[in-house]
């Protein structure tokens, strides 16, 4: 494997309570989270507003503590919905993560403020530049009217905590992205990525970026254990392995797609029955899937534009 496992890193292990949720540091921001994380888009899809606030309660009554979401998901729904969950006390239970598009300074301020009114807070816990899946969107974060202003800012005045960044194209966007901010002095707190049992075997993020993170102690977040469902039509590994397998990653938490209870329960199950998996266990698993994975043809937010909104949406970079 590229990196210890999680499990090896925070100590987990047979004496961790059964059915109690896993816990881990979330970098060196000082935070820990579940080692599950809700996404926010799915949630704004879900067809009762209500019944997607009672999921959100229920997976934080549960032990779930890291939310996700984005300014441009679902044309804000996903956000108003979670501020609306959030009310009555259930803001202080959480890490709350939101996303913003902006590149430049002006478009990221904005979408920062409309955030944070969307999510009914004065201060999110994390805010991440979302979607760097091209090679030019460093430069333009961290050029001279670039997003990193907007979001620095914003820390100055109170409004986030902590700065990291999302993307699911290309391991080398990433490094790219870690290359420049190093060069203008700026240190991540976070950064997510595609972590999945398809990723170890086509353009890794796993084998490439995931070392870099660890020794530089950043916050991993997994996402796409299931590629929105795809890799499960690969009929090569269940829900259960997925998670189980990107949990085994160093990953502060793996944020994953909860639109319904039966969704919930099976993301709760998987956490509570997880435990360090061994090194053949591993090699099992990949096996398993390495030829399905070969072309990426279950990655296809890899391999084609069907999970890039802002290529769909470049208004929204500004």
């Amino acid at each position: 494997m590229a990196a210890r496992a999680a499990g090896e890193a925070a100590g987990e292990g047979s004496a961790r309570p059964t059915g109690e949720m896993i816990r881990r540091p979330l970098g060196t921001t000082g935070v820990t989270v579940s080692a599950i994380g809700l996404g926010g888009f799915h949630i704004g899809r879900y067809p009762d507003e209500a019944e997607s606030v009672r999921i959100i309660r229920t997976a934080v009554e549960r032990g779930i503590t890291f939310l996700d979401n984005s300014w441009d998901y679902n044309d804000g729904a996903s956000e108003r919905r979670m501020g609306a969950a959030l009310r009555d006390g259930y803001r202080e239970k959480v890490c709350l993560m939101t996303k913003i598009d902006g590149r430049t300074r002006a478009a990221a301020a904005a979408q920062i403020d409309e955030s944070l009114r969307r999510l009914g807070t004065d201060r999110v816990d994390l805010m991440q530049i979302h979607e760097v899946i091209r090679m030019e969107d460093p430069d333009r974060v961290f050029g001279d009217y670039g997003a990193i202003r907007a979001l620095t800012d914003a820390k100055k005045a109170g409004k986030i905590r902590f700065i990291g960044f999302t993307g699911h194209k290309d391991p080398a966007v990433h490094l790219r992205m870690l290359d420049v901010a190093h060069e203008h002095g700026f240190r991540f707190d976070t950064v997510q990525m595609p972590l999945n049992v398809m990723d170890a075997h086509f353009r890794s993020f796993e084998r490439l970026v995931l070392p870099r993170l660890v020794e530089e102690r950043i916050g991993v977040l997994g996402m796409k254990s299931m590629g929105g469902n795809i890799i499960l039509d690969s009929k090569t590994v269940t829900p259960t392995e997925c998670l189980h397998y990107a949990l085994n990653l160093p990953t502060s938490t793996v944020i994953t797609g909860i639109d319904s209870m039966p969704i919930l329960e099976q993301a709760l199950a998987a956490a509570a029955s997880f435990r360090p998996m061994t090194s053949d266990q591993v090699a099992a698993l990949l096996a398993k899937t390495r030829t399905a994975a070969a072309s990426g043809a279950y990655e296809l937010f890899k391999t084609s534009d069907r999970f890039d909104s802002t290529a769909h949406n470049p208004h929204w970079l500004g």
